[in-house]
């Protein structure tokens, strides 16, 4: 099944991978006429359309074969990196860059097609877009905040409408040729000066026309069939996820939690997927709570994959059954390192045990079955030690006489000694990227 991964190639073959893409693409816009500033800009004249139209036929191409091919099971359309929504800088980055487009006749990735064959214009935006690039670097922290705002996550028409992607081609490739059959027109009676009774308003073109028809019939069908499921994206991560599950590979450690909360180098967030009057008896500091019905809603997973690449998410529930369950969604779903904290809350608790004041054990309480160990004897929230051990925050803990470390000592005990095998392997994925090409 596609894509292929060749993050596991040899860095030499993926750089040659690269540039033959990019060689091939090069040659393609070339051969468009995209090097020529004249008939790029000539678009936003009337006069010549060919920009929109093989910019939109190569979209339209593309989403049709890649929602065509995911309906069919061919393509794992999650594993495919979508660039982020940010709205609020996007719309105003269009903006320059469409005003950019046209006083320079070229948008970034046309201006590297021209100045590859040496035409002046290509060159001197070319250096443009270089100290673009180097005064934005230096000068984003005075706008990072609304650079970074509106963000969206993964975030497709589609799920917008809150529709299938395949209908959401079909009104794609509609809305397409409705603009291709509008360039038509416009190039007729701007680009070659006939008048409105000389031109062609039915599309004599078989070619064209039947492509069009074709493009239709596929976007219909790959609507008609409807995407993949989460039952069955699951099934297709299902053989190596169960390896993981049976071998234990995705159970981390209490300990192990505690030291990954500690590094300042990660974004360590917890989710919580015990009902809500559990959540509220007792819960890790900054955990949130995401009961498994939160797990079927498409926001959940725009919101997650909008986090930071080194973000480590663990699962947690009150033994293993429902945090395991809510991780085989996060994997159907393709969220990357993602984990389950190893006996839930009721292994937490056997390290990390509640002030006596605030809650007791249970004797004879099985710390495998999603019931907890411990009683507590009121709603404490995060304001116990237990609830942070990675931290010193004592300030709103529960005092509690001696035991109160907010009252008392005003730090916390030093950590268990226990024996234990880390789990956690931070991937970091593909960055922000952006560009018209």
């Amino acid at each position: 099944m596609v894509p292929i991964d060749i993050t596991s190639w040899s860095l030499v073959a993926q750089w040659m991978l690269s540039f033959g893409i990019g060689l091939a693409f090069g040659a393609v816009l070339e051969s468009a006429g995209f090097g020529d500033s004249r008939r790029l800009s000539a678009q936003f004249y009337l006069r010549d359309m060919t920009v929109l139209k093989v910019m939109f036929g190569g979209i339209i191409t593309a989403a049709t074969l890649i929602f065509l091919t995911s309906s069919l099971g061919w393509l794992d359309f999650p594993s495919v990196f979508v660039n982020h929504t940010y709205l609020s800088s996007q719309v105003v980055g269009g903006l320059i860059m469409g005003v950019g487009f046209i006083v320079g006749g070229f948008c970034p990735g046309t201006s590297l097609v021209a100045a590859s064959t040496l035409k002046i214009d290509g060159v001197v935006f070319l250096m443009g877009v270089a100290a673009g690039l180097f005064a934005f670097g230096e000068t984003v922290p005075a706008f990072e905040a609304f650079y970074e705002s509106g963000n969206q996550g993964r975030f497709t028409i589609g799920d917008w409408l809150a529709i299938d992607n395949g209908w959401a081609l079909v009104g794609v490739v509609a809305m397409a040729l409705a603009m291709f059959y509008g360039g038509e027109i416009a190039e007729a009676m701007v680009g070659r000066g006939q008048a409105w009774s000389d031109v062609a308003l039915v599309p004599r073109n078989q070619w064209k026309n039947a492509a069009a028809a074709t493009i239709v019939g596929l976007a219909l069908f790959t609507a008609w069939r409807g995407q993949p499921d989460a039952a069955d994206r699951w099934q297709v991560v299902a053989p190596q996820a169960q390896v993981q599950l049976t071998e234990r590979a995705v159970y981390a450690h209490p300990l192990e939690i505690v030291q990954l909360k500690q590094n300042p180098g990660l974004y360590v967030h917890v989710l919580d997927v015990r009902p809500e009057h559990s959540f509220n008896l007792f819960h890790l500091k900054g955990a949130w709570h995401t009961p498994l019905e939160t797990f079927d809603d498409p926001a959940f997973y725009r919101q997650l994959v909008g986090l930071p690449p080194n973000t480590v998410l663990i699962v947690m529930g009150q033994a293993e059954q429902e945090a395991t369950a809510a991780w085989k969604r996060l994997q159907a779903e393709r969220v990357p390192n993602a984990y389950i904290a190893e006996g839930g809350y009721n292994a937490w608790w056997a390290l990390f045990p509640p002030e006596s004041c605030l809650a007791e054990s249970l004797p004879g309480a099985d710390p495998v079955v999603e019931r907890a160990t411990w009683r507590f004897t009121s709603a404490i929230g995060a304001r116990s030690y237990a609830a942070h051990p990675d931290c010193g925050c004592v300030e709103q803990d529960i005092t509690c006489g001696d035991e109160a470390h907010a009252s008392g000592r005003g730090e916390h005990p030093a950590l268990p000694a226990a024996l234990f095998t880390p789990k956690v392997k931070v991937k970091t994925g593909p960055t922000r990227t952006g560009g018209c090409s």
